[in-house]
């Protein structure tokens, strides 16, 4: 059990979740997307939402600005924060254009507001799970593309819900968050999704 919790951490970890909206994004789209623009886009995204994260944390925890991939000082929040939301703005500007990709264009800016929120309670000393807001982001992503796209996602919808109660529970149990912390991470989540639906659902 330990073993399987632990995992969940880091499966759901916070930097896979944007690169996990994609995918599903691109499978579910019914609109016709070239293979090779799809590969780009994905390659793209993999090395400036995770590549570049990890070179990032190896860089600050050499220099001693974070000590764990986890962030439970909420002291140690504010730089990786702050250079989260820049790559994400750096993805918005460069690799997926509201044009093309509205519904995925429109991901990216809720889990960028997702992000400045989240350093904004930081200066009030309080932590937010990260992994509670991507996953919670994703699924409400994932519910509005059913929706909009009007197909059934019904199996996939569900995986989420119950990924999202995997991931409180790994949190729960090594005592990295509270409960408070682990329902505002996921409000965190899921309000700027759902906010930003309105234009374009």
């Amino acid at each position: 059990m330990n073993f399987l919790l632990k995992s969940i951490s880091y499966i759901f970890h916070p930097i896979l979740m944007p690169i996990a909206g994609s995918v599903i994004y691109f499978i579910t789209a019914p609109r016709f997307i070239p293979e090779n623009i799809i590969q780009a886009k994905i390659f793209g995204l993999v090395v400036v939402t995770i590549l570049i994260p990890i070179v990032l944390y190896f860089f600050l925890r050499t220099i001693g600005v974070i000590t764990s991939i986890h962030l439970e000082d909420v002291k140690q929040r504010k730089i990786p924060l702050l250079l989260q939301s820049l790559i994400l703005l750096l993805v918005i500007k460069m690799i997926i254009d509201a044009y093309n990709y509205p519904e995925l264009y429109f991901f990216f800016l809720g889990t960028l507001l997702s992000s400045l929120s989240a350093i904004f309670i930081v200066f009030f000393g309080i932590k937010a799970s990260l992994h509670m807001i991507g996953s919670g982001a994703v699924t409400m992503f994932t519910i509005a593309l059913s929706i909009h796209f009007e197909i059934n996602l019904i199996l996939l919808i569900a995986a989420m819900i119950f990924a999202n109660g995997l991931v409180a529970t790994s949190r729960l149990h090594y005592k990295a968050h509270t409960n408070l912390e682990l329902t505002l991470g996921f409000l965190i989540g899921v309000i700027p999704q759902l906010t930003l639906i309105n234009l374009w659902l």
